[in-house]
C-alpha cells in the first residue's frame, strides 16, 4: 500500500470515527464536560495527524515500504502479535467473571510481553498497580461503570 493510499485509508477511518461521535447519546445531566468531549478531542487529533501524514505523503516525503520485497519480518514478531492479541482477548473474556483488576493485569502483561518485557512477578505487580489505579480513577472517582474491581469470592 502506498503512503498516499494509507493516508486516504486513515482519513476514511477518521471520518467513520467522526460519524460515530454523532451517535453518542447526550448525557441527561447538565455537565460542562459531556460524554463526547474526550472522544471528539481524540478524533480531532488523529484526523490532524492523518492530514499531516497525507500532506507529507503527497509531497513524497514518506517511504513506500511496499517497494522493498526482500524485507523479512523481525524475529519473534508472531509471538509479539499473539501476546498483544492474547492480552486483549483475556481482558474481554475475563472481565465479567473476574472483575476489572485481574483481567486488566493479564491484559497489561500481554501488552508488556509484546514489547519484550519479561513475564515475571515484577511485571505482574506493575500491571496490577496500573489496573488498580485505572479502576479507582474511573470507577470510584469518575463513576464509570466498570464493574467490581475483583470477583465477589475473593
Amino acid at each position: 500500500m502506498t503512503p498516499v493510499r494509507l493516508a486516504l485509508l486513515l482519513l476514511a477511518v477518521c471520518g467513520v470515527a467522526a460519524w460515530q461521535l454523532t451517535v453518542i447519546p447526550q448525557s441527561m445531566m447538565q455537565m460542562t464536560v459531556g460524554p463526547v468531549l474526550a472522544p471528539a478531542a481524540i478524533v480531532a487529533v488523529l484526523s490532524l495527524v492523518a492530514l499531516l501524514y497525507g500532506w507529507s505523503a503527497w509531497r513524497g516525503r514518506q517511504v513506500d515500504l511496499s517497494q522493498d520485497e526482500g524485507q523479512a519480518p523481525l524475529p519473534g514478531s508472531t509471538t509479539r502479535l499473539l501476546s498483544l492479541l492474547g492480552g486483549g482477548v483475556a481482558f474481554i473474556v475475563l472481565v465479567i467473571p473476574l472483575g476489572f483488576v485481574l483481567p486488566g493485569t493479564l491484559c497489561g502483561m500481554g501488552i508488556a510481553r509484546a514489547f519484550d518485557a519479561p513475564l515475571n512477578a515484577k511485571s505482574a505487580l506493575i500491571c496490577g498497580l496500573i489496573a488498580t489505579v485505572f479502576w479507582i480513577v474511573f470507577a470510584r472517582l469518575l463513576g464509570v461503570g466498570l464493574g467490581p474491581a475483583l470477583p465477589w469470592w475473593i
